[in-house]
């Protein structure tokens, strides 16, 4: 579970996205960061056991600075108002698909993964192996307890194509996922649910029902 006060710590922040209130406040912030971090690495020691490939990973490995990027962006606050960490295999900078936990008061938590935005190579091979082995992959994401706990990918406009890319046929059945320029799948939490003494096992359940999609995308990059 996460301590009451790094929920309140992002909700602060929240209010007080400046320099100055975060610098004040640092004790918090490393306090806050410590405690998901104590999180992430019991949900890496959790899965690990289930998936081999991101054994090696420690917390440090997967987490994101809270520092936004701000050079090409409108909004200029300099923080960002959440935790993340993307456990993949090789680390949150590699090219292959893992697992995601995303911590942010306010009903906007979610826990899942997939492959993000990849590279034209990797998003051309995963492409084909959907197309090759589209059967298996509506048995994977067709199972009882995919549909229960994700539905199915996320399949927005910001994610899809609105035609079919070429080198696939417009009447392919796999269309409306060969379309799809990521890979993802995302269960809401509430505050509720991030505050809970089960959260380590509402993860490792989300990530071990994710896990063959998971595999089904690397075996394609791989």
């Amino acid at each position: 579970m996460l301590q009451q006060s790094t929920i309140k710590f992002l909700k602060d922040l929240k209010k007080n996205n400046n320099k100055p209130w975060f610098d004040s406040h640092r004790t918090q912030y490393e306090n806050a960061k410590q405690d998901y971090a104590n999180l992430i690495q019991s949900v890496i020691d959790r899965h690990s056991k289930t998936d081999k490939t991101i054994a090696s990973l420690t917390a440090k490995d997967c987490m994101f600075r809270i520092n936004r990027d701000v050079r090409f962006s409108k909004d200029k606050t300099p923080y960002k108002i959440n935790f993340g960490a993307s456990i993949n295999r090789g680390g949150k900078k590699s090219i292959f698909g893992g697992y995601y936990f995303h911590c942010e008061p306010g009903g906007n938590s979610f826990v899942g993964g997939g492959l993000w935005v990849p590279m034209p190579p990797e998003l051309k091979k995963v492409r084909q192996e959907i197309d090759y082995c589209f059967d298996e992959f509506k048995t994977i994401i067709g199972s009882k307890k995919y549909k229960k706990i994700y539905g199915d990918l996320y399949k927005e406009d910001d994610v899809s194509l609105v035609k079919v890319p070429q080198g696939f046929e417009k009447d392919n059945p796999a269309a409306e996922y060969i379309k799809l320029k990521s890979f993802i799948s995302m269960k809401q939490l509430s505050d509720q649910d991030i505050l809970s003494k089960n959260l380590v096992s509402q993860i490792a359940e989300a990530f071990e029902t994710l896990q063959p999609l998971i595999e089904f995308i690397n075996r394609a990059i791989g």
